[in-house]
């Protein structure tokens, strides 16, 4: 083919060109956050421009196959991965809206979220993930916006687990259960303290 024209294949724009195939979605890019109960760490990512997908789902551990029922025992931590298009959005946003979620100081849980599989943590899945994790991390420590040291982890990205289906989007799924949640987790006082807003 001499022809540069763009193609539709099953519903994923391709650009064909010489005869050469290159998927659009190549430039997406994966960040992976915990911030303590997943349910409150999918809404504040949705609905930004350059955000592709949201997944909740488990990582970290080295239990294979962890589920919800077994994913503390085999050590792993409640999590969101996020699909970004980095014309779009910057991995150092995508981190700025992070730590406006959570209490970075907090590396028992987070809020009424008490235990290991709650504590905070950055899974970078390169250098360059990793390097602005941690400048952003002293950043936030230098501000004086905590009396506390952070203790976010950083760390190298493991194999995500997605959750099951009916963690996916619980704030939509049951919002009577969710905003009941948030109202008791004391979460949303912690963030209008700090930040002077509540998230979702």
């Amino acid at each position: 083919m001499n022809l540069l024209t763009m193609r539709t294949l099953k519903g994923l724009c391709v650009l064909v060109f010489f005869g050469l195939v290159v998927n659009a979605q190549a430039a997406y890019q994966i960040a992976t956050f915990a911030g303590g109960c997943f349910w409150c760490m999918q809404p504040p990512f949705e609905g930004i421009k350059g955000v592709v997908k949201v997944v909740a789902g488990y990582t970290g551990g080295s239990g294979k196959d962890p589920t919800y029922d077994d994913y503390a025992r085999k050590s792993h931590l409640e999590a969101v991965q996020i699909t970004y298009d980095p014309s779009q959005i910057t991995y150092s946003r995508l981190l700025d809206i992070f730590w406006r979620q959570i209490d970075p100081t907090d590396s028992g849980g987070q809020f009424v979220d008490r235990g290991p599989q709650y504590r905070p943590a950055i899974f970078y899945h390169d250098e360059e993930q990793r390097l602005l994790a941690e400048k952003s991390r002293q950043e936030l420590g230098r501000s004086g916006r905590y009396a506390k040291p952070i203790r976010t982890e950083i760390r190298k990205a493991a194999r995500f687990y997605p959750a099951e289906e009916y963690h996916q989007d619980y704030y939509r799924k049951s919002p009577i259960q969710y905003r009941a949640y948030r109202s008791h987790a004391g979460r949303d006082e912690y963030l209008e303290r700090i930040w002077g807003h509540a998230s979702h």
